[in-house]
């Protein structure tokens, strides 16, 4: 536990979540949190003259303003009442990215793919924080509230996938180029690529991370049976890194679930995207 601490997410609160007003309070304040810093994104790009990365920042600051206001509904529903800043008894977990907030404050080679891409990690992170949480709470309530957060948080990472795809698209094409003309791979067959890759991130690492990425190399190889026959990649993506490797898979997963009209398909992609999510919320932290 210790070390999921310390490399899921950045950091966690300095206590335990003892209700569900505490829960909802916390919630609250990482939402807002959010809603401020790319309203103030927002207004830098505004001044720099940068209307295109404006627009941006100002949709995901009124898209985390909605967040905030479904934490209110849900704090309604479960707790009876509206979340209580009071509650919060240490700082929210560091999900925002503020290496790349200032990064994006300073370059002049940001583009609107590059600021999704960042609030993807964003939500990315707060959706591993409400998995640690949902993992190792212990009041039955508190659990089954910061799995309904992690599912919401999940939800906002396939909104803002499907909008970073978008704006990849409309890259230059130069971005993009040799995706096209590689034959395909199917997502079980790359899991197992995956699955070999992180086996040999192993060596040099100290025991507990090597223990970490085992596991990991098993869960590739659990998620490759499921994956066969899904999707088609670039045949060349098999030779990319285990943390673009990995990218590409929740990708594939989230947009996979958003196009399935089967029941049971959905349910096993949605399973699958999560398990990425984590699996990539990991590589990431490591490779920092």
């Amino acid at each position: 536990m210790p070390l999921l601490r310390s490399t899921l997410v950045k950091t966690e609160p300095a206590g335990t979540l003892g209700s569900l007003d505490e829960l909802f309070a916390l919630a609250n304040a990482m939402e807002q949190e959010a809603a401020d810093k790319y309203a103030e994104l927002a207004g830098d790009m505004q001044r720099q003259g940068r209307p295109e990365l404006a627009t941006v920042f100002a949709d995901l600051a009124a898209a985390e303003r909605e967040h905030v206001d479904g934490v209110t509904r849900l704090s309604q529903l479960w707790a009876g009442k509206v979340p209580d800043p009071a509650l919060v008894r240490w700082d929210a977990p560091k999900t925002f990215d503020n290496d790349t907030t200032t990064e994006i404050k300073m370059s002049k080679l940001i583009t609107p793919y590059r600021a999704l891409a960042m609030a993807v990690r964003n939500e990315e992170r707060a959706f591993a924080f409400w998995s640690y949480l949902a993992a190792f709470a212990h009041d039955p309530e508190v659990k089954k509230a910061a799995q309904v957060m992690a599912g919401e948080e999940l939800g906002h990472v396939s909104i803002l996938r499907k909008a970073r795809r978008r704006a990849w698209r409309q890259e230059p094409d130069a971005a993009r180029a040799g995706n096209a003309t590689a034959a395909p791979i199917d997502a079980g067959s790359l899991e197992r690529r995956l699955a070999g890759q992180l086996e040999q991130l192993k060596d040099g690492l100290e025991p507990a991370l090597a223990g970490k990425m085992g596991e990991l190399a098993g869960e590739s190889r659990q998620m490759s049976a499921e994956a066969d026959g899904f999707w088609q990649f670039p045949a060349h993506l098999a030779q990319s890194d285990a943390e673009t490797i990995a990218e590409s898979l929740t990708d594939a997963y989230l947009e996979g679930a958003e196009r399935s009209n089967d029941p049971a398909r959905l349910t096993s992609l949605q399973a699958l995207a999560a398990r990425a999510i984590t699996r990539l919320a990991w590589l990431r932290s490591l490779s920092a």
